[in-house]
C-alpha cells in the first residue's frame, strides 16, 4: 500500500492526484494523515490510469520521480565522494548521469499475468511435442516467439513487417483474415496467443471487419493439417464485449461452443483476474459457465483439429 503524509495534501485536487497515482490501498479514507482507497474506487482509477497512459501521461512514473530524485541526488554525491578517495579514481571516466527512478520501488520481476503464463505454458507444450512445422500467428515476438526460437525453428505470420532477421525465426508478412491458399493444409502445429481478439479492429493496420475474429479462426483451421494442434489464447471474462479498438473479450462458454465445432478440446488453462494460473479447467464445469467469475482473464486452449 502507498501512503502519503497529510501535510503534503493541501487541497482536494492534490488529494485526488495522489489517489490516482497510488491506487493500491484498501480504504478511501484519510486515517492518521494517510490516504487509503477502497475496492470500489480502485477499478475507476485503474481505468483513468490506462487512459492517461494511452495519451502519454503516466502519473505513477511522476510519483516515482518525485520519490526517487532526492535519493538519486544524494547517492550521486556519495558516489563521487568515494571516487575522489579511490586509489584509481580515473579507472572509469565519469560521463553523463541518468536518473532511473522506478526500479528501486519495484519487485525483481513479475511471474504472473496473461503473457507470462501463456507463453511459458505453450512453449513447454511445443517442446514436449516437437511438431514437424510450427507456425505462430501474431503472438509476442519478444515473449512467446523468442521462447520457442530458443530450441527450434518457428514460422511467424503477422500483418505488420518485421525488419530484423533471426536465424530460428522465419517471418511471413500475411493478413491471416485473407489467407493465401498456398498456406492451406500447411502446418501440423499452430499458435495464436493474445492475437485473435484484435482481428478486424484496425489497431495493427488490419481492415475493419466486425467478423474479423471468425475469419481469422476459419483461416487458422484451413492452415492446419488434419489432427494438427492449435494453441489459442484470448482475453476471457464477463460480459462478452468489444472494447474498440483495443480488443474483444470472450465469454468462456461462448468460445468453447464455437471451438468445439471444428476442434477437440485437449486442455484448457486459465489466468484469472489476479494474474494467477489455473493449469487445468474443465471446460464444461459450473465455473467455466461463469467464465471463472473473471472480468478480464485469459483462457489458454490446446485444441486438436477434427478429421472431417
Amino acid at each position: 500500500m502507498l501512503h502519503f503524509e497529510w501535510a503534503k495534501c493541501r487541497n482536494d485536487a492534490t488529494r485526488m492526484w495522489l489517489a490516482y497515482v497510488g491506487h493500491e490501498g484498501s480504504q478511501f479514507v484519510w486515517q492518521k494523515g494517510r490516504l487509503q482507497l477502497n475496492e470500489q474506487i480502485r477499478p475507476m482509477l485503474r481505468r483513468l490510469h490506462g487512459r492517461l497512459v494511452g495519451v502519454g501521461i503516466d502519473g505513477r512514473k511522476a510519483l516515482m520521480a518525485a520519490r526517487g530524485l532526492p535519493v538519486i541526488r544524494a547517492e550521486r554525491r556519495e558516489f563521487k565522494r568515494q571516487r575522489s578517495l579511490s586509489a584509481e579514481p580515473k579507472e572509469f571516466i565519469f560521463l553523463r548521469s541518468f536518473s532511473v527512478f522506478g526500479d528501486r520501488f519495484e519487485s525483481a520481476g513479475s511471474a504472473s499475468g496473461h503473457y507470462f503464463h501463456q507463453d511459458l505454458l505453450v512453449a513447454q507444450e511445443i517442446f514436449e511435442r516437437m511438431p514437424e512445422r510450427h507456425v505462430d500467428i501474431g503472438s509476442s515476438i519478444y515473449g512467446f516467439v523468442s521462447h520457442v526460437a530458443a530450441f527450434r525453428e518457428i514460422e511467424v505470420f503477422d500483418i505488420r513487417p518485421l525488419t530484423q532477421s533471426v536465424s530460428a525465426i522465419k517471418f511471413v508478412q500475411q493478413d491471416v483474415m485473407d489467407l493465401d491458399p498456398a498456406f492451406h493444409n500447411y502446418a501440423d502445429s499452430v499458435s495464436c496467443l493474445h492475437a485473435l481478439e484484435h482481428f478486424g479492429l484496425g489497431r495493427y493496420g488490419d481492415s475493419i471487419d466486425y467478423n474479423g475474429w471468425r475469419k481469422g479462426l476459419d483461416a487458422i483451421y484451413r492452415m492446419m493439417k488434419p489432427g494438427g494442434t492449435l494453441y489459442l489464447s484470448v482475453p476471457t471474462g464477463e460480459p462478452q464485449r468489444v472494447e474498440f479498438n483495443l480488443h474483444r473479450v470472450f465469454s468462456l462458454p461462448f468460445l468453447r461452443d464455437v471451438l468445439q465445432q471444428d476442434f477437440d478440446i485437449e486442455r484448457l488453462a486459465f489466468v484469472d483476474d489476479d494474474g494467477d494460473l489455473c493449469p487445468s479447467i474443465d471446460p464444461y464445469s459450473k465455473e467455466a459457465e461463469r467464465s471463472l467469475n473473471a472480468k478480464y482473464g485469459c483462457s489458454v486452449w490446446v485444441l486438436t483439429k477434427k478429421n472431417t
